[in-house]
């Protein structure tokens, strides 16, 4: 017991000496060895750094076993570097697994950079909504119904990602559905999650059509567990659905020349020349006096003419986008039945 402890305390405390040095250098390989696993151990985090440090490693300690076995004769350097090099192996399938597992198909990785990317919504968050929608990707043909008015049951929602849907209801075209916009995003919205109903809208493809649809219940079970979730679908959907409106404006005329504008629902906007009232005055004619005047009478002196119309500020086109309350004039409609004038505040016209 005594004589093992001694050696130990020798091969700790006074190590061996080396004799000699060597003469020759060692071999290629041990050199080559060394300068990969350098290159290795200069590596990154993450991931992809991962992989760069092992996919040098390993070639690394190969050629330190090349070296133990041809050079330095050594059986158990040999051993040692050729368990490291299966080690090293080991992890680069672990990581090639990891990467092809946390891989999307191209269609969902651009609508993520599209439209989840620039709301910073987490990956993984990303991925359960995926999920959920089975990562299948559907398509329409050209000419092809998603949906036929009073027919189809609204139970899926689904997003357009490449092609264009016209909207028509009765036949009369209403709007288009363009890529990233949900093609059913009202009818959703339109029922609670126990009702059921059908779509009151056509939509058909007008070209080749690519969409991902997600399941009602699926997606409401979504929804229920997860309330981030919750709330970015509320948010897309709303701003879908006033796209969606918007588009409309544009559909939606009042028979007196005028267009409504859905975004004060109580204001009109003028659609021809301000002075096209005063120019009609202007062609009224006097009523003929009556046959049993006296011809010896003078004729009666016609009527002064109309005062002038005050001019009026030109109001900017209505097309454009970003119109403020310059461009709205509340007085010239007072007459028109049903306008807002007839109501106390806008509080009632909405009712």
């Amino acid at each position: 017991m005594s004589a093992s402890s001694l050696s130990w305390d020798q091969a700790i405390l006074q190590p061996p000496v080396c004799d000699a040095w060597k003469d020759i250098m060692e071999g290629a390989a041990y050199h080559l060895a060394s300068c990969i696993v350098l290159l290795g151990y200069m590596g990154g985090s993450g991931i992809f750094g991962s992989l760069y440090i092992f996919g040098l490693l390993a070639p690394g300690y190969f050629c330190y076993a090349l070296w133990g076995w041809l050079s330095a004769c050594g059986l158990d350097i040999f051993v040692w570097n050729m368990l490291l090099v299966l080690i090293c192996l080991l992890q680069l399938a672990h990581l090639a697994y990891r990467l092809r597992r946390d891989t999307i198909p191209e269609e969902f990785d651009l609508l993520y950079k599209t439209m989840y990317l620039p709301l910073q919504v987490p990956l993984e968050v990303y991925k359960e909504i995926v999920k959920c929608c089975e990562d299948q990707v559907q398509s329409l043909v050209r000419d092809q119904n998603y949906a036929v008015e009073g027919k189809t049951p609204i139970d899926r929602l689904s997003l357009l990602l490449s092609g264009r849907v016209r909207v028509s209801q009765d036949g009369q075209f209403l709007h288009y559905v363009f890529p990233y916009q949900f093609l059913d995003s009202p009818e959703w919205e339109s029922l609670r999650p126990s009702e059921e109903g059908t779509f009151q809208v056509t939509l058909t493809a007008e070209t080749d059509c690519s969409f991902i649809t997600w399941p009602r219940k699926k997606l409401y079970l979504l929804l229920r567990k997860d309330r981030y979730v919750a709330r970015l679908f509320s948010s897309h959907l709303g701003y879908d659905i006033s796209e969606k409106l918007y588009s409309l404006n544009e559909k939606l005329f009042a028979k007196f020349g005028l267009r409504f504008d859905i975004r004060l629902p109580s204001l009109y906007h003028v659609l021809g020349p301000a002075s096209s009232e005063g120019e009609s005055e202007d062609c009224e004619e006097p009523p003929p006096a009556s046959g049993q005047a006296d011809a010896s009478e003078p004729p009666p002196q016609p009527p002064p003419p109309p005062p002038a119309p005050r001019p009026r500020a030109s109001r900017p086109d209505s097309d454009l986008l970003g119109e403020d309350s310059t461009s709205l004039v509340v007085e010239d409609f007072a007459e028109l039945p049903g306008s807002f004038m007839d109501y106390v505040s806008e509080g009632e016209y909405m009712k």
